[in-house]
């Protein structure tokens, strides 16, 4: 008998002080929030999740945003504190917080900690005044350091992400940045290059000519340059833009990469569910809409058929440096192993030296991230 792996569980919470120009999360600003209401509503969201998704284990918690550390800690202490009346912890289980670096923000962590958060993910976004103020980040430098700070002084595990290929950023400038933010000390990075996506106030600006955006093959230069760095103090890459020390890695991501389920709850959230995909209304005003109608956030539940799920177990998990066991998916989805992928697609860039193959696994080498999106489209078949 297989033994289903551990739950992931997402909390949304989807307010922010300000919109940041790049961000095309479902964040939103208000002038007032009613905490109390916003508490019981996404408590009565996750119980229904747990209703369908009895007898499981959770091995992660996952408070995203928007931005989950403006949450009073009391509801944060509520959701924790139901989740293990819904269901049995993992011994390990990780529950994470993102947070701004905000002073504000920061004077919380321990209480956040006290709630039963025990990783927080940090914003931190650039080391760099000028570069936060492009960002239209709320925070300088200096705050985000103390942030970091108190970060590492409430929990064990601290996570930070960064920024870049920035307008104007050089290789010597990337170097220099993220030199310092290895000598931190943290366990886990998330490093990502900066998108310009559409319907953000930077797609509006590029559009217009306010900036020009990173040139592909520099920022491809500064990928390799972030790999090898990392690379040189046991911080790879285990997946395109997230490094961590052996051990370290995101427990609650993994879920998603491995394609294992994960119930996804408060505004916008998706979720995977026995072979359902789940996505509840956007909307704040829309999802506590749908709550007092029906008990639950949902917009649509889905069925995925086999071919489905398999591709979106494949471009999920090729994400990692580990892969995909393709026998393994093709027993879960009761697929042949042949018909999921594009064999003469794999020789043909294997040979490029973009993908690697032993026995059953699929792996897309270094050199492949970064050209993903279009390995992907090569030689996923379902």
């Amino acid at each position: 008998m297989t033994v289903a792996a551990p739950l992931a569980l997402y909390i949304h919470w989807p307010f922010c002080v300000a919109k940041c120009p790049y961000c095309d999360f479902n964040s939103h600003v208000r002038e007032g929030v009613d905490q109390a209401a916003w508490r019981e509503a996404l408590l009565r969201d996750l119980a229904h999740e747990a209703a369908l998704l009895p007898g499981r284990t959770l091995g992660s918690i996952f408070f995203g945003g928007g931005t989950p550390s403006l949450m009073p800690p009391e509801t944060i202490a509520a959701l924790i504190d139901a989740a293990a009346g819904h269901w049995s912890f993992a011994d390990t289980i990780e529950i994470t917080m993102e947070a701004n670096p905000n002073s504000a923000e920061a004077a919380r962590f321990g209480q956040a900690a006290q709630a039963g958060v025990n990783r927080i993910s940090l914003g931190l976004q650039a080391l760099e005044d000028e570069a936060l103020r492009f960002l239209g980040r709320a925070h300088d430098v200096r705050e985000g350091l103390a942030a970091l700070d108190a970060a590492q002084g409430c929990v064990d595990r601290v996570s930070i992400d960064l920024i870049y290929a920035r307008p104007g950023q050089s290789r010597d400038d990337w170097e220099a940045e993220l030199g310092r933010a290895l000598a931190f000390g943290t366990d886990h990075l998330s490093l990502y290059q900066l998108t310009i996506e559409p319907g953000t106030r930077f797609e509006t600006d590029v559009r217009k000519g306010a900036f020009v955006p990173a040139d592909p093959d520099h920022a491809a230069e500064l990928f390799e340059l972030t790999q090898a760095m990392t690379g040189a103090v046991r911080r790879p890459a285990y997946e395109v833009s997230n490094h961590a020390a052996p051990g370290q890695e995101s427990a609650h991501n993994l879920a998603y990469w491995r394609y294992a389920d994960y119930a996804g709850i408060g505004p916008g959230a998706h979720g995977r569910r026995g072979g359902l995909a789940t996505v509840r209304h956007k909307k704040p005003e829309n999802w506590m809409s749908a709550l007092d109608r029906n008990g639950h956030g949902l917009a649509e539940e889905r069925t995925l058929d086999a071919a489905e799920q398999a591709g979106e177990a494949l471009m999920m998990g090729l994400r990692l440096a580990e892969g995909v066991d393709l026998a393994a998916l093709a027993r879960r989805t009761g697929l042949a192993q042949a018909s999921l992928v594009d064999g003469d697609a794999i020789v043909r860039l294997s040979g490029h030296g973009l993908l690697t193959q032993h026995g059953d696994r699929l792996m897309v080498t270094p050199q492949g991230m970064l050209l993903l999106d279009g390995i992907l489209a090569e030689i996923v078949a379902v």
